[in-house]
C-alpha cells in the first residue's frame, strides 16, 4: 500500500524540517510549501492525504488556504497557531479546519493528531457499513453522506462528529464526551472547538441552521442527532 501524503506548509523552514523528520520516520511521504500559494499549488495538484498548514504565512495567509481549500475538497487540515489565542482556533475551525496545534509544539503530539485523523478517514474498526437516519444516509465505506439524495461535503471531523451522533440517535452527548469520541483526547476548551465543528457542520447539513433538525442542541448538557428516526 502506498504511503499516505502528507503536506506540510510553513515559512520556518526549521519546523518543517521537523515535521518532515517525525513524519518520514513515520512511514508518511511528505510535501512541502512555505507560502500560501505554493501550498495551493501543491495541494490542488498532488492530491495529499492530510495538510499541516502554518497560519501565518505570506502570499496567501493559511486562513485563506483553508478557505480556498474548504470550498472544493474536504482534505484534512491540521492548523499550526502562533499564539496562544482563541480568536486563531476559533476561525480556523470555522473555516473548515479539523484540529489545531499551538506552537511551540511537542513534534510527538503532532504525530498523533496526525494518525488520529487518518484512521478516521479511513473508518478503521467501524462495524456498519452505513448509517440511516431520517433522509440522511452515511456510508462509513466510502466516507460519505447524502441527505435526501444529495452529496454532502464533510471535513474528517465534521464527518466524525455526525457518525458518533448517528450510530445513536436520541442519545445526548456532552461536549467532552463528543470531542474524545472523534479526537481521541480532551483538549482545552473544548466548549468552543465542539461548538464550532458543530457550527460548520449545520450550515452544510441543515435546510435552515438557525433551526436545526438533525444536530440538536441539548441546553446545559450537549448534542444529540434530533428528529423523526427513518423506521
Amino acid at each position: 500500500m502506498a504511503s499516505k501524503k502528507i503536506l506540510v506548509v510553513d515559512d520556518d523552514r526549521k519546523i518543517v524540517d521537523i515535521v518532515r523528520a517525525y513524519l518520514e520516520r513515520d512511514g508518511y511521504s511528505v510535501m512541502a510549501a512555505y507560502d500560501g500559494e505554493a501550498a495551493l499549488d501543491m495541494a490542488r495538484n498532488r492530491t495529499p492525504d492530510l495538510i499541516i498548514l502554518d497560519l501565518m504565512l505570506p502570499e496567501v495567509s493559511g486562513w485563506d488556504v483553508c478557505r480556498t481549500l474548504r470550498a472544493k475538497s474536504s482534505v484534512p487540515i491540521i492548523m499550526l497557531t502562533a499564539r496562544d489565542e482563541d480568536t486563531d482556533k476559533i476561525v480556523g475551525l470555522e473555516l473548515g479546519a479539523d484540529d489545531y496545534v499551538t506552537k511551540p509544539f511537542n513534534p510527538n503530539e503532532l504525530m498523533s493528531r496526525v494518525r488520529a485523523i487518518l484512521r478516521r478517514v479511513e473508518g478503521t474498526g467501524q462495524k456498519r457499513s452505513k448509517l440511516e437516519f431520517a433522509d440522511l444516509s452515511i456510508d462509513l465505506d466510502r466516507h460519505e453522506v447524502r441527505r435526501a439524495g444529495v452529496p454532502v461535503e464533510l471535513t474528517a471531523t465534521e464527518f466524525e462528529l455526525l457518525r458518533v451522533l448517528a450510530e445513536s440517535p436520541g442519545r445526548v452527548y456532552g461536549r467532552t464526551q463528543l470531542l474524545d469520541a472523534v479526537q481521541g483526547e480532551t483538549c482545552e476548551n473544548y466548549d468552543r472547538t465542539v461548538d464550532s465543528h458543530v457550527k460548520n457542520l449545520r450550515k452544510k447539513l441543515e435546510p435552515d441552521p438557525d433551526r436545526p433538525q438533525y444536530v440538536v442542541t441539548v441546553r446545559g448538557v450537549g448534542y444529540k442527532l434530533g428528529g423523526p428516526a427513518r423506521a
